[in-house]
């Protein structure tokens, strides 16, 4: 699929971007490119290939999950207007 320049003029005026003339030309020959090298890469049969999350066989190393602040809720819960059960009461803002 090839772009011409009226193409090239018409795409940018919808995505409101200016291209001066000089650019058009560019523009149409990089665009050609790219529709090129995408016709290229849907001609290559997959159908044997397997989808990859991830280029490498790696495992993610995890931190040890360790405690490293006391609860604290009861002294901080002192210092609420409002409190019920161990939550916070707040005034009710949407209907």
């Amino acid at each position: 699929m090839a772009f011409d320049k009226t193409e090239v003029e018409k795409v940018a005026q919808l995505a409101r971007l200016h291209v001066s003339d000089s650019e058009v030309e560019e523009v149409t020959v990089r665009i050609t490119d790219i529709l090129a090298l995408i016709d290229q890469m849907q001609s290559v049969n997959t159908d044997a290939v397997l989808p990859l999350a991830h280029p490498l066989d790696l495992t993610q190393r995890l931190r040890e999950d360790d405690v490293t602040e006391t609860n604290r809720r009861d002294e901080l819960q002192l210092l609420a207007p409002e409190v019920e059960g161990g939550l916070y009461l707040v005034p009710k803002v949407i209907e």
